[in-house]
């Protein structure tokens, strides 16, 4: 034994270690083929659903990224039509505030309208009134001087004469007022 471990170095190890030659190759054709089969029928559709995966988790984050960009774009339109919306309304509330300011004047003027012209109904009526009492202080007054008049006359007066004098008193107060 000792002289075949000199001949091949090889050959020499291998027999010290116990290695039989012929199961050694028999292993290897077995292993090869086990491993064919495995490499066939596992490791193929093994390989092809990591491919697979892959893929699905590629275009999820992709599908991700894309959804991620659409809500950024959803909430700047979300902010721009909050923007939007709250200039409208204080365009609104700014308009209804003018609204009621014009409104306001607008009843300002129709109260003072209406005050002035109560003012001038009071004015005609109080003047209508004034020129009446002094229609009647006249024709009293009138009255009054035919009155004493005839008592100082000590005669009583025909209507002419009563008449005469009416229109002469009525004629001096005219004149002094």
């Amino acid at each position: 034994m000792i002289l075949l471990a000199s001949s091949n170095p090889i050959t020499g190890i291998a027999d010290q270690f116990g290695v039989d030659w012929p199961m050694l190759i028999a292993q290897a054709i077995n292993f090869l083929i086990v491993a064919f089969v495995i490499w066939k029928f596992a490791f193929k559709n093994i390989l092809s659903t990591i491919k697979e995966r892959e893929k699905q988790i590629s275009d999820s984050l992709k599908n991700a990224d894309r959804i991620k960009l659409e809500l950024e774009e959803t909430e700047k339109q979300q902010q721009q039509t909050l923007q939007d919306a709250s200039l409208e309304a204080k365009k609104t509330i700014s308009t209804a505030q003018d609204q009621a300011k014009a409104f306001i004047e607008a009843q300002k003027d129709d109260a003072r309208k209406q005050a002035e012209e109560i003012i001038s109904k009071a004015k005609i009526a109080m003047e209508q009134e004034r020129e009446r009492v002094l229609m009647e202080a006249r024709e009293e007054i009138a009255s009054l001087v035919v009155l004493t008049a005839s008592k100082v006359l000590s005669k009583d007066l025909s209507d002419e004469e009563k008449e005469k004098f009416s229109s002469r008193a009525t004629q001096e107060l005219n004149i002094a007022s």
